[in-house]
């Protein structure tokens, strides 16, 4: 007996059920499994929220196997915030650990990438790659020129983080021109090991896929961590400048948008 595969859908959220959705999905991932805690979350509800969600679009990855009368429909997030919208709003959610100042001066076309989180039994499977190429089609297709954001490590403690820290400090530090910089007092330094003692592979079986990912298609990183002792977290700011892309993979998202156009 062969199982069907699931046809997940991928859009942006339409309505309030969607984005509570969106929230409970939050809530199960950064709350449940990664501690985190804070004014947004809510226990009662099971919900994990903030200022941002209203002013941002959240690409979802909709699982046709669960009722949205349930609310939990949702298998996958992507919370998104442009530069135009952020004109109106006034801040980004990563101005709080970030000095975003050499992105805005760039007046390049920014899109903040946020909240980003699987559920845990979609893992390892097709929900991240589906939501990376609808990421790539709504970047194209709203002219983005630069996309950025925190992605963390788990926990806190400087001494377990040091070889990727500094592996990233080492390699993939962004173009001085475009480099933001952790703000105190959460700023933890990143050139934590000496270069002539750095391992690659110990460094990157510590990263974090989401940041792997984002180095495979020639992401950078800001410089210096943020430590988020609310979240449980050890922030570093990933940013991709949409012409600096790995050109493989920017051939690849161009011509899929272009077949879909």
């Amino acid at each position: 007996m062969t199982t069907e595969p699931i046809s997940y859908e991928i859009r942006l959220a339409r309505d309030g059920a969607d984005l509570r959705a969106a929230q409970r999905l939050r809530y199960e991932v950064f709350v449940e499994e990664l501690g985190a805690d804070g004014p947004g979350v809510d226990r009662l509800n099971r919900l994990e929220t903030d200022e941002f969600d209203p002013v941002s679009d959240h690409l979802l990855l909709i699982d046709p196997t669960r009722d949205p009368a349930a609310e939990n429909h949702v298998g996958a997030v992507y919370r998104l915030l442009d530069s135009e919208r952020e004109a109106t709003f006034g801040r980004y959610y990563c101005d709080a650990e970030y000095d975003l100042g050499p992105l805005r001066a760039s007046g390049r076309h920014l899109l903040e990438l946020g909240r980003s989180c699987v559920r845990a039994d979609l893992r390892g499977g097709v929900a991240m790659p589906l939501l990376w190429a609808a990421l790539a089609d709504y970047v194209l297709d709203r002219g983005v020129e630069v996309m950025f954001g925190v992605a963390s490590f788990h926990g806190t403690d400087a001494g377990a983080l040091a070889m990727p820290l500094s592996w990233l400090h080492c390699h993939h530090l962004a173009p001085a021109g475009m480099r933001p910089q952790a703000r105190a007092p959460g700023r933890l330094e990143m050139d934590l090991v000496p270069e002539s003692a750095l391992d690659k592979r110990q460094a990157m079986a510590a990263m974090p896929n989401l940041i792997r990912a984002y180095l495979r298609l020639g992401g950078f990183v800001g410089e210096g961590a943020f430590v988020d002792r609310a979240f449980n977290t050890t922030d570093v700011l990933l940013l991709m400048d949409t012409e600096r892309m790995s050109a493989r993979h920017l051939e690849f998202y161009s011509r899929r948008h272009e077949a879909r156009s």
